[in-house]
């Protein structure tokens, strides 16, 4: 009976250090954050600032490694990050409303309850642009033209369904103007293509533009005041349109991952979001800090999501 308990005591405390063994040793591999996007728009420039900040609070040689997977708005993205193994190796941007919204508009491999909600950091507001090269370089003269020859200006935008094709569908009804959209399979390609002259404007994101305002109009401003990384553009509704409107972005893990991984990633995610050298970094490249931790994060994506769904139901994009 003796050696019988000995036995269970011996095998309790095996278990036990093999659990703190596995808290302590993660992370023992590269972490693969997945990015549904180009390189260079506003969602990968993100996901680069933070990475090195992971890394720093996850400690233990923690490698991150950022991945571009770009198309169908984001969905192959943030599919391939639903459908990974739960093991806390592999992470995902997310974007919203965008990322809610392709549950609307087509067949979905996820949903809302497919992810652990980790952190939201950027909130970046919408804004309507032309090349310097065009003779639309207001906001007045643009939605003029619109009016007067209604779907011949083509849009340049992320992708179908995302926060810029939102802002686009706001925009059209506030305004009684129509446009012709052109999707693309990021912002960076959107903003080549409207520096190029390919499409006559474009809908973007005040971080994707503020490198380029020597090349390129900002028409105007989707928030409430004035952004101070485009304190010389008006904001929409001191042009007389009602509209406000941004990309919500932050990162997300397979549902399901183990408590002491979720509990590890939630704390480095709260330490970088208050690192001065992070914030300084976003500041640097123009994004706009909004943090959601956890539950905020998850009830925020159900706000969003709430909003997508009834622009859907009122105005479908497709």
């Amino acid at each position: 009976m003796l050696n019988n308990k000995k036995g269970i005591f011996t095998l309790a405390a095996a278990m036990l250090m093999t659990a703190a063994t596995a808290f302590a040793e993660y992370p023992e591999k590269p972490i693969t954050v997945i990015v549904g996007y180009s390189a260079g728009g506003g969602t990968d420039v993100m996901a680069r600032n933070v990475a090195p900040f992971l890394e720093k609070y996850l400690g233990d040689g923690a490698s991150v490694v950022v991945k571009n997977m770009p198309g169908a708005s984001g969905q192959i993205g943030i599919t391939a990050v639903a459908s990974a193994d739960p093991d806390g190796y592999t992470l995902g941007t997310y974007n919203l409303p965008g990322m809610m919204a392709r549950t609307l508009d087509r067949k979905a491999n996820y949903s809302a309850d497919s992810f652990t909600f980790l952190a939201n950091i950027v909130n970046d507001p919408n804004v309507i642009v032309t090349s310097k090269k065009t003779e639309i370089d207001t906001l007045e003269k643009l939605i003029a033209q619109a009016k007067k020859d209604p779907g011949a200006i083509t849009v340049g935008m992320s992708g179908v369904g995302g926060d810029d094709h939102l802002a686009l569908t706001k925009f059209q009804a506030a305004t009684g103007t129509e446009f012709m959209m052109v999707p693309f399979k990021g912002s960076a390609p959107a903003r080549t293509a409207i520096l190029g002259g390919h499409v006559a404007a474009g809908i973007l994101n005040v971080s994707e533009v503020a490198k380029f305002a020597e090349e390129l109009n900002v028409l105007g401003l989707a928030q409430k005041e004035r952004s101070e990384f485009a304190p010389d553009v008006p904001t929409m509704a001191e042009q007389g349109v009602d509209l406000i409107n941004g990309s919500m972005r932050g990162f997300v893990a397979p549902k399901g991952l183990p408590s002491d991984v979720e509990a590890k990633l939630m704390k480095a995610f709260e330490q970088a979001s208050k690192d001065p050298e992070l914030l300084a970094k976003m500041r640097a490249t123009a994004n706009p800090v909004s943090v959601a931790l956890a539950e905020d994060f998850e009830k925020l994506n159900g706000e969003l999501y709430a909003l997508a769904k009834h622009i859907w139901e009122t105005t479908p994009w497709n």
